[in-house]
């Protein structure tokens, strides 16, 4: 059962660590231990305007007539309706966050939140990391430098049956380290590694899902843009949270060989067996082509990991080191650098938007008290946290089926991650099991956003059944490296605890 300790350390952490971009300090009590109408704690006279209390009085009774957690349910109600007619996650959050603090704070509160708050986020230096990280992954796929990884690692698996697949997943690992966004390496991959699978006679279905599925690693190994969000809606540590994905995603990887291993052998229909042979010479030539990619990974990771860079300012080194790599390799135009800089600003624009409108919603949670009330909902229901921990994770899992990952992740972080922390679980830890979780929506039916990419990417290929059939093996996958990842929490914490000594 949640302790009282629990909820103090829940709400000093949702006053002290969220509090608003405008330096304004929200009193996120519940209303329930609220006394009066004013706002007792002397730090709420920072705020330029001063969140007053939600309830309407009716003459002289005093009635009450609209309680600030009534308030909050139906906002989260009206999003949910807005998102099902049809409209953009962003506006919807907007939305319902502008009539919620309306009636929660007053209109000069919330005409001065959504005043500042884009323009706070725009500026952000944490949030600069994530154009970085796009357009180092765009100009390392764009340049021909991860085909070489690919052709390497299929050289070395070549005997293996099944071997394509296995060098999809090394090659997609490679790419991770680079690459921040998961949708740009199941795009690279399918026309990459799908033509030659098809070609060799692998399973159509197996082979889209495997790219699908491989593709996720750009969320779990650094740099991420999943991790940089999760971070900037939490307040956490980047850095830390980075560092915290290289184990997961290598044991992910790991997971993923030994998966197919298997799958080929229980179905021997999805890869023929092999009669190709590349000499030893010729492979280990092939590894010249893996320099480029170790390269940006190093001065990136390493600079992170070593505290000489910010994550921000890693980003910044490793998108210019991707162009100096090209440039030394001779694959730099034109072409290259613009189309790499439009994707990049278009994809950070999309996600601006989206954060922006989480930020909004979570600032409501927090001036109606939602988050604090809802924490004593579960201590009164008195569970173990662990069956908590649980009844989110089958939640997400059912949410993943439905929602697009970045929308869900900002949607619901604000309300979860303050309450997991307040159980006594270790934020860094809960953070990669939501990466974990943002990998699994990216490919579970009907909305994995990868299943999408590679479907359409792979047009005239593959349909979008057969995508869907090849993903459900590797969706197995996942599960099992989520189980390990939950079950053994040193597997997440070991490299961030050596980091901080």
């Amino acid at each position: 059962m949640v302790g009282v300790g629990g909820i103090r350390r829940l709400r000093a952490r949702a006053h002290l660590a969220r509090q608003a971009p405008v330096g304004c300090w929200l009193d996120h009590r519940s209303p329930r231990n609220r006394s009066s109408d004013r706002l007792d704690d002397p730090l709420a006279e920072r705020c330029p305007v001063a969140p007053r209390r939600c309830e309407r009085r009716s003459g002289s009774s005093g009635a009450r007539l609209m309680d600030p957690f009534t308030i909050a349910c139906l906002c989260i109600v009206g999003m949910l309706l807005m998102i099902a007619i049809g409209l953009p996650v962003a506006v919807a959050m907007i939305t319902a966050s502008a009539v919620g603090m309306y009636l929660t704070a007053g209109s000069g509160f919330t005409l001065t939140t959504f005043r500042t708050l884009p323009f706070a986020t725009a500026s952000s230096y944490t949030f600069a990391a994530v154009p970085m990280f796009v357009a180092m992954g765009v100009i390392a796929g764009s340049s021909g430098i991860v085909a070489d990884v690919y052709r390497s690692a299929d050289m070395w698996l070549a005997r293996v049956r099944g071997g394509l697949y296995m060098a999809t997943t090394c090659a997609s690992a490679a790419f991770g380290a680079v690459n921040g966004s998961t949708i740009v390496g199941a795009a690279l991959f399918t026309r990459i590694a799908l033509p030659e699978m098809i070609k060799l006679g692998y399973d159509k279905a197996a082979s889209a899902g495997c790219i699908a599925a491989a593709g996720t690693f750009a969320a779990m190994i650094p740099p991420s843009i999943t991790m940089v969000l999760y971070g900037v809606l939490t307040s956490e540590s980047i850095g830390q949270i980075l560092i915290a994905g290289i184990v997961p995603g290598i044991l992910t990887a790991l997971v993923y060989l030994v998966g197919i291993a298997i799958f080929v052998r229980i179905w021997p229909d999805w890869a023929p067996p092999t009669q190709r042979h590349f000499p030893l010479k010729t492979r280990i030539a092939s590894l010249k082509s893996v320099w480029p990619i170790a390269f940006i990974a190093l001065i990136v990771v390493g600079g992170i990991y070593s505290g000489l860079v910010s994550p921000s300012a890693a980003g910044a080194v490793g998108a210019v080191g991707a162009i100096v790599v090209i440039m030394v390799t001779g694959r730099m135009s034109r072409h290259t650098i613009t189309s790499s800089m439009s994707e990049a600003a278009t994809t950070t624009a999309v996600m601006f938007f989206i954060v922006i409108g989480g930020l909004a919603f979570s600032r409501l949670l927090l001036v109606t008290g939602f988050i604090g009330d809802t924490l004593g909902v579960i201590q009164d229901l008195g569970l173990p946290a662990w069956v908590l921990l649980m009844a989110l994770v089958a939640l997400y899992i059912v949410l993943g089926m439905l929602m697009d990952p970045i929308s869900m992740m900002v949607m619901t972080v604000p309300v979860v991650h303050p309450i997991v922390t307040g159980l006594g679980y270790d934020a860094i830890w809960f953070a990669i099991i939501m990466v974990k979780l943002i990998e699994l929506s990216c490919i579970t039916p009907p909305v994995g956003l990868n299943l999408f990419v590679v479907a359409g990417a792979g047009r005239g290929k593959v349909t979008t059944r057969q995508v869907y059939t090849g993903a459900i093996p590797f969706v197995f996958l996942e599960l099992i490296t989520l189980g390990l990842l939950l079950a053994y929490p040193e597997i997440t914490l070991w490299l961030p605890t050596v980091m901080m000594r």
